[in-house]
């Protein structure tokens, strides 16, 4: 008996504390501990996220280009639905009754809990007339948010857009969530993180009507939201619209750099479109429409398009050349038309001979540069051709190409200048000669240079020898700072002394005299003395692309430039003359021969060319 009534006691013992740790848990959920609460109180709270508006965008001189315009969301919460009339809700908002069956399937599939987006971006009036009535339709309310709003009809590849960010990316990163919008090109894309500002949230009381009743707790548990931060981009608008004017009914490019920072003052890519076409309801079918549209007016022909630099190449070999010892100023070559070895020939236009090295490039004579490149490549000083060609491609990529130049511009692609084990494939040996890559010499075959990267060039020349990377914000307003690479000379591979002589032909190229040769007395402009280099890349598919790279003035380069113009033929004939009205138009800000400004605008080459492909058909 003794033995039981002990169990007993044991038994009484373990049900008291039992009963004891229940109570102090309850207590402790009940009144200690408040999360619960609010956890608890989940049915009769609703969670608004604040949106903060994104930050504005404003050219290198104050203009305002990017701003933001109210718009609004219908948001669901699958928990709070109830029966509601859907022939108002459809009249209200304009919809259908497969629209609201098939969106609050979604919802729920999403999630029973969390609210999700019911409807984007309804107007202010339709935002009005449903507020009177919302609290007819518990689980919807609306989320304020903004949408972008544009000053100009320009610079769309630089500002980019926004849109809704996709399971990828809230998947990789905890701030984003379902129905929120993220830069997704341009300036948007790259400068993401500070012009999103941070999102902020509302808790409110509702009743059981989903009517707000008041802020939960007067607000303790809100969090405000912090607007973006406004951005300064590089931009000088007014020359971007002109350099898009310009281009109208041609395709091709425009890259505009001021030598001294590494700023892009214009970066046209043509065709283009205009940015408020990727703002709002219409978006999607406007992007599709963009997207087919056989010009590619999406494609950023300035950090994407890869061509054959031609003979604005040649200024590259001049410099390689002078660094190697196997060329100076005074070396000449003469020229009989062609360039000749053995069999081999390869073709040139008819000019005085023999030439020097301005010579060469104020005329651009091919036979120059095959002896001046097989003099580099046969140099005696290296073990062999391949070992020579590994020296000279090191002098080019100094320069910035055959790599991206690590911009803030997105998408921005490699080039090609080809590696000696690439050759070693295609020759199928290690002992492939300087005339097995003779093209290289005037800048055809493998090469694959970017616009910007060719504007980069440019500038590196203006330098005299360095670059800074170029970039397209100049910038962000608040306690911030753009990376330190943006700031830092990047010097290449040839002394600063290799650099005149070039120079010298490039200014004799735009401003020697009438019969001289000269590529591109096009570019001429009074009382400035610009710098210039014509180039045709050859192109496989019709007419060739007419390149001219330029900087002025001379000694105190404030722009340097590179247009492309596909199928516009000779750099002389089209590039050259617009390169001449963008420099004259950032420097004067005026045209002191409107017949080139008339002679450019007046020009069609995308119908010509393509009158010209199907006569060939």
């Amino acid at each position: 008996m003794d033995s039981f009534a002990g169990r007993k006691n044991i038994i009484r013992v373990l049900i008291v504390l039992i009963g004891l740790i229940y109570i102090i848990r309850l207590f402790i959920l009940q009144v200690v501990d408040s999360s619960y609460k609010l956890t608890a109180s989940n049915n009769v709270l609703r969670y608004e996220t604040q949106y903060p508006a994104r930050g504005l965008i404003f050219d290198r001189n104050g203009n305002l280009l990017v701003f933001n315009q109210a718009a609004y969301d219908i948001m669901v919460n699958p928990m709070q639905l109830d029966a509601f009339d859907t022939t108002e809700f459809c009249s209200i908002l304009e919809i259908t009754k497969e629209y609201i069956d098939e969106n609050i399937k979604s919802a729920k599939e999403y999630s029973l809990y969390k609210p999700s987006i019911f409807l984007k971006q309804v107007s202010s009036v339709t935002y009005a007339r449903f507020q009177e009535v919302m609290f007819k339709f518990p689980g919807f309310f609306v989320q304020p948010r903004t949408l972008r709003k544009y000053t100009y009809e320009n610079a769309a590849h630089v500002i980019g857009y926004v849109g809704e960010v996709n399971d990828k990316i809230i998947e990789s990163n905890t701030y984003y969530n379902q129905g929120d919008y993220i830069g997704i090109s341009g300036i948007e894309q790259s400068y993401e993180d500070y012009l999103r500002g941070k999102k902020g949230v509302n808790i409110y009381l509702v009743d059981v009507h989903n009517r707000i009743k008041g802020s939960y707790n007067n607000g303790k548990f809100d969090v405000k939201a912090e607007v973006g931060a406004n951005v300064i981009s590089t931009i000088d608008i007014n020359l971007q619209k002109y350099g898009e004017k310009l281009m109208q009914n041609k395709s091709g490019s425009i890259v505009a750099i001021e030598p001294s920072t590494g700023e892009i003052l214009a970066l046209v890519s043509a065709p283009g479109y205009n940015p408020e076409l990727l703002v709002g309801r219409a978006r999607a079918k406007n992007y599709n429409d963009l997207n087919i549209d056989s010009l590619k007016p999406l494609f950023n022909r300035a950090v994407m398009a890869q061509y054959p630099p031609g003979s604005t190449f040649k200024i590259m070999n001049a410099l390689v050349g002078q660094k190697e010892k196997v060329l100076n100023p005074y070396t000449t070559y003469s020229c009989s038309g062609a360039y000749f070895a053995g069999r081999f020939r390869l073709g040139c236009h008819s000019h005085s001979s023999p030439l020097n090295l301005p010579q060469s490039i104020q005329i651009s004579c091919n036979t120059y540069y095959c002896n001046v490149f097989r003099s580099i490549l046969d140099n005696r000083n290296y073990p062999s051709v391949r070992d020579a060609y590994e020296s000279w491609r090191n002098h080019v990529v100094s320069f910035g190409f055959g790599k991206a130049l690590n911009s803030d511009l997105i998408n921005e692609l490699n080039g090609l200048i080809p590696t000696k084990e690439y050759y070693d494939k295609v020759y199928r040996t290690e002992n492939w000669k300087s005339l097995n890559i003779i093209s290289l010499a005037i800048g055809q075959g493998e090469l694959g240079t970017t616009p910007l990267q060719m504007a980069n060039m440019t500038a590196t020349i203006a330098n005299r020898g360095y670059y800074y990377i170029p970039h397209i914000v100049k910038e962000i307003e608040g306690d911030f700072n753009l990376d330190a690479r943006f700031y830092k000379r990047n010097y290449t591979s040839i002394d600063s002394v290799y650099f005149e002589p070039v120079i010298k032909g490039m200014e004799l190229a735009v401003n020697g005299e009438a019969g001289s040769g000269s590529t591109a007395r096009t570019a001429q402009i009074q009382n400035i003395i610009v710098c210039g280099k014509t180039g045709t890349a050859q192109n496989p598919h019709g007419e060739d692309h007419s390149i001219f790279i330029a900087f002025a003035p001379k000694d105190n380069p404030q722009i340097a430039i590179s247009v492309y113009i596909e199928n516009g033929g000779f750099g002389g004939t089209w590039a050259a003359p617009l390169a001449r009205l963008m420099i004259e138009k950032y420097l004067n800000d005026s045209i002191s021969q409107p017949y080139w400004e008339e002679y450019i605008l007046n020009s069609d080459l995308i119908t010509k060319n393509a009158k010209k492909s199907q006569h060939l058909e």
